[in-house]
Parts: C-alpha cells; sequence; structure tokens
C-alpha cells in the first residue's frame, strides 16, 4: 500500500514540476513528430512516405550488397638499381667488396592494391576494372559473407579499364544488368564498394552527365557522371539504378586532393556487357571499324559545312578500301546519325562503332555541303594490323606500344596540368612496350629529346624518326610536376 502511496506522489509531484515550470505537451505532436524550435509538426503522411522510402532503400541495398566484392591483388614490382659509372668499375668492387656492385642489380618486392568487383553470373564470372588486376600475380576475392577465394583473369581490355575475373563457386548472388541507354540525368543511383577498404560501403546521389569523355582513363570513354561519393577502392565496384540493377561500373574520380569532390565516373553497363561478352567468349575484345579520321565539330565548323545543330562527327580523311570508303563517305562529310542514334561528337561515334560487331550493316545519315543523304555501311573489324596501320604501335622503338591524346582543356583541370604547359598525354602502354615500366597512363609528355611536343601529330612525326636502338629523353609533367626520364633503346 505504502508503494502505491509513493508512486501516486511521484506522480502529483511530477504534474506539479511540469505545471508549475509551464510547460505544455502536445501529445499529437509527440506522436506524429515535433520541433521544439518552430513548433512545426510532422504530418503522419509524411513520416509514412519517408519510412517507406527509406524502407525501399534498405531493401535495395540489401538485395544488391551480396553481390558486390573485395579484391585484393598483389604484383611483382621490379626495380632498376641505383646506377652510377661506379658501379660496374673492377677497381671499385675490388676495394669496397660485392656488397658494393649488388646495389646496382635489379630489385624485386611485392606491392599490394585493393578494389572492388561485381557478380554477374551465378557460375563466378565478376566484372572489375582493367587498373585493379592489371599485372597481378595472386588475386584474392572476398565474398559479402566474409568467405575467400583465388580469383582468374578471363580477360582484360586496357581501352576500356574492364576485365573480368572467375573464382570457383557455382551458386553466387548475381546482379542483374540494366540498360544504361535509358537511364537519364536525374536519376536516382547507389555505389557500392570498398573504399579505403571499408568493405560494402553504401552512398547514394543522381546521375549527373551521360557520356563523358576526354576524362583521361581509357581509350574509350563514355562515361556516367554521378555525385554518388566515390573514394579510391570503389574501383570495380557496382553503380545501381532504384531496380537494383546493374548501370554502371564505378571507376575514377575527379579531385584536386585525391579524395571525393562530388564527380565520379562509371563505365556504362552497356558497354560492360559488351566488353565482358567479348572476353568470355573470344578471349579478347572484338570492335567495329569504319576507317575514317574523325574530329568534333566546332560552332565554327557548324556554319562552314551548313549544319543545322552544332553535333556529329566531322570526316577529315578516308582510309582506302575502308568500310567507309565503300559506302561512299567523302573527306568532309559531317556524320550526324549512326544507326538511328544522333552523334554528339567524335568520341561518341568513336565509340558506337567500336561496339558494333563486325558485318553488321547501319544506316548512316550524312550531312554533305548542307544536303543530308543516308548510306548504308557494313562495319568491319578492328584489327591490330589496322591499329599498327593508323600509327597507333607502329614504332620500331622504345615508344613503340605507347599511345597518346591531345590535351583538352578539362583534361588540363583534371590533372591540375598549368595552362600554359603543351603537350600529349599517355591513354595507353602496352606491357610489350619497352616504355612499360616507366611510362605510366596520365604522364604528359612535354619534349622529346629536347624538342617541343604540343600535339599529337608531333609526338608521331617526332617518335617515328627515333631509331631502334636509341635511346630517348622525356620531360613529362607527371602528378603536377616535371620530371625528366630516359627510356633506353631496344
Amino acid at each position: 500500500m505504502s508503494k502505491n502511496k509513493n508512486i501516486a506522489a511521484l506522480i502529483f509531484l511530477t504534474a506539479g514540476l511540469i505545471i508549475g515550470l509551464g510547460i505544455s505537451i502536445n501529445y499529437d505532436a509527440v506522436e506524429n513528430g515535433y520541433s521544439e524550435e518552430t513548433g512545426a509538426v510532422i504530418s503522419e503522411q509524411a513520416v509514412d512516405v519517408l519510412s517507406r522510402t527509406n524502407n525501399a532503400m534498405a531493401e535495395l541495398v540489401s538485395a544488391v550488397k551480396p553481390s558486390i566484392v573485395n579484391i585484393s591483388s598483389t604484383k611483382t614490382i621490379r626495380t632498376h638499381g641505383t646506377g652510377g659509372p661506379f658501379f660496374n668499375d673492377p677497381f671499385f668492387n675490388r676495394f669496397f667488396g660485392d656488397q658494393f656492385g649488388q646495389l646496382n642489380r635489379p630489385r624485386e618486392h611485392k606491392q599490394s592494391g585493393t578494389g572492388s568487383g561485381v557478380i554477374v553470373d551465378k557460375d563466378g564470372y565478376i566484372l572489375t576494372n582493367n587498373h585493379v588486376v592489371q599485372d597481378a600475380d595472386e588475386i584474392l576475392v572476398k565474398l559479402s559473407d566474409k568467405s575467400e577465394y583465388k580469383g582468374k583473369v578471363i580477360g582484360a581490355d586496357p581501352k576500356t579499364d574492364l576485365a573480368v575475373i572467375k573464382i570457383d563457386n557455382g551458386s553466387l548472388p548475381a546482379v542483374k544488368i540494366g540498360d544504361s541507354d535509358s537511364l537519364k540525368v536525374g536519376e536516382t543511383v547507389i555505389a557500392i564498394g570498398n573504399p579505403y577498404g571499408l568493405s560494402q560501403t553504401v552512398t547514394s546521389g543522381i546521375v549527373s552527365a551521360k557520356g563523358r569523355a576526354n576524362v583521361g582513363v581509357a581509350d574509350y570513354e563514355d562515361f556516367i557522371q554521378t555525385d554518388a561519393p566515390i573514394n579510391p577502392g570503389n574501383s570495380g565496384g557496382a553503380l545501381v539504378n532504384v531496380k537494383g540493377e546493374l548501370i554502371g561500373i564505378n571507376t575514377a574520380i575527379f579531385s584536386t586532393s585525391g579524395g571525393y569532390q562530388g564527380i565520379g565516373f562509371a563505365i556504362p553497363s552497356n558497354m560492360a556487357r559488351a566488353v565482358m561478352k567479348s572476353l568470355i567468349k573470344e578471349g579478347k575484345v572484338i570492335r567495329g571499324w569504319l576507317g575514317v579520321s574523325i574530329q568534333t565539330v566546332s560552332e565554327e565548323m557548324a556554319v562552314h559545312f551548313k549544319l543545322k545543330d552544332q553535333h556529329g562527327a566531322l570526316v577529315a580523311e578516308v582510309v582506302e578500301d575502308s568500310p567507309a570508303e565503300k559506302a561512299g563517305i567523302l573527306r568532309g562529310d559531317v556524320i550526324i546519325q549512326y544507326d538511328g542514334k544522333t552523334v554528339n561528337d567524335a568520341d561518341h561515334l568513336k565509340n558506337m562503332v567500336a561496339m558494333t560487331m563486325p558485318e553488321t550493316k547501319v544506316n548512316a545519315l550524312i550531312s554533305r555541303d548542307g544536303a543530308e543523304l543516308t548510306l548504308m555501311i557494313e562495319i568491319g573489324e578492328l584489327s591490330s594490323k589496322i591499329q599498327m596501320a593508323s600509327g597507333e604501335f607502329d614504332y620500331d622503338n622504345v615508344l613503340s606500344g605507347v599511345s597518346v591524346q591531345d590535351i583538352t582543356p578539362e583534361l588540363k583541370r583534371s590533372l591540375n596540368i598549368p595552362q600554359r604547359v603543351s603537350g600529349v598525354m599517355v591513354s595507353f602502354v602496352s606491357p610489350e612496350s619497352g616504355a612499360s615500366g616507366a611510362l605510366i597512363q596520365q604522364d604528359v609528355i612535354v619534349e622529346i629529346n629536347r624538342r617541343n611536343i604540343r600535339n599529337a601529330d608531333e609526338y608521331r612525326n617526332t617518335v617515328s624518326k627515333i631509331r631502334s636502338g636509341d635511346g630517348v629523353l622525356l620531360l613529362l609533367i607527371r602528378n603536377g610536376s616535371a620530371i625528366y626520364l630516359t627510356l633506353r633503346g631496344k
């Protein structure tokens, strides 16, 4: 009885304290949500909508996360000795011993890296970036349930920065691949990966833009731009839509600090799917070939070539006996539509042709002297022989196997290159090249043998005159700093 009296007294005392302090409680507000500062009440409808949105996002993430894996790779790095004129001198070796000579011997050390991957087939096929697994001696794949498997590279394509690896497990949770072409700017997207080794990290944002090129990551660029936070280690992870479908492979960020700054890039799923199928079936990527040298239409060119709009790809040259020549394409033509799709610029057309299977017949809408005509083209295959004929790898010297591209203002900003600097950016270095291990992607070549290089044409003219056994002195911009680099002749 005394216990009940005490409880009653406590209730009475609390009520009196509330009344004495002038505190009133709006029980409806507590139920629905209440802001003490504004006195605003959150309605049941609003809470319900937000709750359903939260539950939907959580459900989506829960369905997709098991398809995202962590990839750890280990590769052997070989470095040259410290060098110098005395290290091979018998006189110095005699007085200082063998240890002195050993300083000039090549050394090896292991380098580890981490990235992300996406399970796209229950039989163990995983999509990731080429740079995540490039030159790896060992690949370890960790699933969402913490189980680990050794990975094997099925195929890689440096030109799109994509790779396919496989693990031995026949019952994996594969993500559904969506149609990236149907993606709209402003759509909500979610990025899932392993930034800084933090596994299964989820971020969200919107599609900021489509068809981004000249980023400087790969030869074939058609990126989805997003503001969903992407950080180092997210490479190879998934960008998914609200249906939980894979619509992009996270690849790169735009940053002046190395961290997230609101701009990330993902390879569209349609491009990734085409590359993956070709790598699995053929062991290489089979690309279409048109046989033209093209450039983007400027505002002045649009007026000169009597175009209605500033879009399309201007044909500067037609390769002899190519699909383009056989179809009747001429120098000065502007290709404004390809296979029923509007051609935005030269990079857009390059990507569309590359993704077209050889022997496919497509219609191209051409603007010629202000008049429009449609031509039927049977696409050929871009072989290594054709690439060499185009001047990409046809040098018999130490720079054979090095691809470069002109530097755009966008690249200068993204790579922290001063505006006054001119040169060419390294977009690809073949593993068989004499420059492999010395030159890296995104190096900017400013000089070759003390000669200024202002564009790709000057680069080709200079490199074509270098003999097989000649050494080369390069002046580079790397990570914002100027360095000299020497390459030994073949």
